[in-house]
């Protein structure tokens, strides 16, 4: 059995209709552990809360079958934080889905997330990360690839007017992803 984490991003109280819920709902279906946990305060975040929201629901996904986490937004960039301070090593995900995350162009902006922005990416992921992020994101306008993707060494699958992959960008349902999900193999596209 695969362990699925699902971390949302700043303003996301889990609507029914956004692409992570119906991910969660679908991968429970298919009998796989799911965690999808709203974080405190979404609204205005602290990253040491987040931080050790973080570690605990990493902590505590089942051992002996795989381990995924899927972060979009603003948990991408928690993500590359716990790694940057060794709070996620080697092992601790089998391979990692780093879903739109905004650029401290745009963070700087909005007080409540501007200690999210990436940390220096001079470091190694501790496993396979993918990258996915649309090529006209509001919240990344320098472009996801060259942003994160190149400084990081990752993969990055950019999606033709995906923007910031929410739901008002239309990703309610997200088929690709869920794909991706049961086989890392799979090529992540827009949503039809």
């Amino acid at each position: 059995m695969t362990a699925y984490l699902i971390l949302h991003g700043w303003q996301n109280h889990r609507p029914g209709n956004h692409w992570q819920h119906w991910l969660a709902d679908r991968l429970t279906d298919l009998g796989h552990h799911v965690t999808y946990p709203q974080l405190p305060d979404p609204d205005d975040p602290d990253l040491d809360t987040w931080l050790t929201e973080l570690a605990r629901h990493l902590g505590r996904l089942p051992a002996g079958g795989e381990r995924v986490v899927i972060a979009h937004s603003a948990s991408a960039l928690l993500w590359l934080h716990a790694v940057s301070r060794g709070l996620v090593r080697h092992g601790s995900a089998d391979r990692v889905l780093l879903v739109a995350p905004p650029s401290a162009s745009v963070l700087g902006h909005h007080p409540e997330v501007t200690e999210f922005a990436a940390p220096a990416l001079e470091f190694a992921l501790p496993g396979p990360t993918r990258l996915v992020a649309g090529d006209n994101d509001p919240y990344c306008p320098e472009g996801a690839r060259e942003t994160f993707g190149e400084p990081l060494g990752i993969s990055a699958d950019i999606l033709p007017g995906a923007a910031h992959l929410d739901l008002d960008a239309g990703y309610g349902s997200w088929p690709a992803v869920l794909d991706w999900c049961l086989d890392p193999d799979a090529r992540i596209t827009p949503r039809p």
